[in-house]
């Protein structure tokens, strides 16, 4: 064993605390390379996280050479490919920690069924989640449907068993090489330079994930059962790109959040149970990767509005609250989560648009995005998802607005054009008479009326 290299597949784990996959090869190998599959076709439609991916290669490199473990990124054209290459070699064994998404289970079975054909060892490893999809069921071993009750058996179920302790790599003997044709993880960001905005906002490092967290634990856990609701303030945790990414995992969120035993707590930790309901969500019904959960919805009268559909991408619809969630989405590659369900609402029930054109944009533009979160929540909203929101369910930007960003802070930093209209306006500009402002040219007239565009949604799901 000491004499072969272990080979660690980096995916979503870039972390050296609780990365199960990494740890185990540094303590059985004197030589451990760690490689990541850049798929060029993967990043396609996800542009945000091509900026995340290449920055997080970039530290997670300096960080490995402290533990004498080189890094090796290859381009990929498709992981059966190089895996097919890779069969065919001697003297390594491989080590990864799972993906919960069912392309990625698929592909382990096929990898599991060939280095066993091969002869080749290999060791797969829980990733980034706190119970495996598949533990947390009904008595009948049914999956759960709904959040609540799933939440509260996995919640238990966790609590019950001993969970891995904080395991951190080894130092390696000595630092090997073990691909040829590498590439430089400055190919990999986005040609554009949207993502400089970026910049300002994030850093993708383990370090600054750890130090987000305890940030957050310390000084806004208290208050996040109603300062999350607020976007101007910074009341959520920010750790979902980080989560995502696996630069923290959830074992390490959890650990900390137990130990302080704050008001706030239970409520932040229902937000990793919803992540973690989705998952078993995705993997027990996969269809609803691809279209509505709910089969009714396969019947909803969607309209196509090219249009409307730009103007909202560009946060040009007229109302503020909308407007400013989708600037910053494109500023920052994160949105906040109230916001997130009002932008949403607008789209699926006030421009009647397919929730499938939404979840595509979010795709592109969230640093965030994950498969099975993106897809649920996107769902959620739309109504045709599990235990989702009634469609009748509509939100009113307007009174949304008023409520979650009263003093109008929030639509004003990303809407700047609206800077100097009075708060009592602030979500409603049509009915603010100034010579120094004139709507349709400092602003755009609401692209549709919020009464009528309830009415006909609420008409559109009488047809189904």
């Amino acid at each position: 064993m000491k004499n072969k290299i272990g080979l660690f597949w980096l995916k979503e784990d870039f972390r050296v605390i609780k990365n199960l996959g990494l740890s185990s090869a540094t303590k059985k190998h004197d030589q451990v390379v760690v490689f990541y599959l850049y798929k060029k076709k993967k990043f396609e439609n996800q542009e945000a996280q091509k900026w995340w991916v290449g920055k997080s290669l970039g530290f997670f490199k300096k960080e490995l050479d402290k533990y004498n473990i080189n890094l090796e990124v290859i381009e990929a054209d498709s992981y059966k490919t190089f895996f097919d290459t890779l069969f065919k070699k001697d003297n390594f064994s491989i080590y990864w920690n799972k993906t919960y998404e069912p392309d990625y289970i698929k592909f382990d079975k096929y990898l599991i069924k060939n280095f066993e054909k091969n002869k080749i060892e290999f060791n797969i490893f829980k990733g980034n989640i706190l119970n495996e999809f598949n533990e947390v069921k009904k008595v009948d071993g049914t999956p759960f449907k709904v959040f609540t009750p799933f939440w509260r058996n996995a919640e238990k179920f966790f609590q019950e068993k001993i969970p891995s302790k904080e395991k951190i790599i080894s130092k390696c003997k000595k630092k090997a090489s073990f691909f040829k044709n590498t590439i430089s993880e400055n190919k990999i960001f986005p040609k554009n330079n949207w993502f400089k905005k970026f910049e300002k906002h994030w850093i993708p490092s383990e370090a600054n994930a750890l130090n987000e967290l305890k940030n957050f634990v310390n000084k806004r856990i208290e208050n996040y059962s109603d300062s999350r609701n607020f976007p101007y303030i910074v009341g959520t945790s920010k750790l979902s790109p980080f989560i995502k990414h696996g630069q923290i995992h959830v074992e390490t969120i959890w650990e900390e959040c137990i130990r302080i035993k704050k008001k706030g707590v239970g409520k932040f930790l229902a937000e990793i149970g919803w992540r973690e309901f989705n998952h078993s969500l995705v993997n027990h019904f996969s269809y609803m990767l691809r279209g509505n959960y709910s089969k009714k919805f396969d019947k909803f009268p969607w309209q196509k509005n090219l249009k409307h559909l730009s103007l909202w991408k560009k946060g040009l619809t007229g109302y503020p609250i909308v407007d400013a969630g989708m600037r910053e989405l494109y500023s920052t590659g994160w949105m906040h989560n109230r916001v997130r369900m009002i932008v949403g609402s607008f789209l699926v029930k006030h421009l009647l648009i397919n929730w499938i054109e939404g979840e595509k944009h979010f795709r592109n533009c969230l640093l965030d995005y994950n498969e099975a979160n993106n897809v649920s929540g996107w769902q959620w909203v739309a109504g045709c998802g599990a235990d989702a929101a009634p469609y009748f369910r509509i939100f009113n930007p307007i009174l949304q607005g008023e409520k979650f960003d009263k003093e109008g802070l929030y639509v004003k930093k990303w809407v700047p054009e609206l800077k100097e209209v009075p708060k009592k306006f602030i979500h409603k500009p049509w009915d603010f008479v100034d010579e120094k402002f004139k709507l349709g040219k400092d602003y755009p007239y609401p692209i549709v009326k919020h009464e009528d565009a309830r009415a006909r949604a609420l008409n559109a799901f009488k047809k189904i």
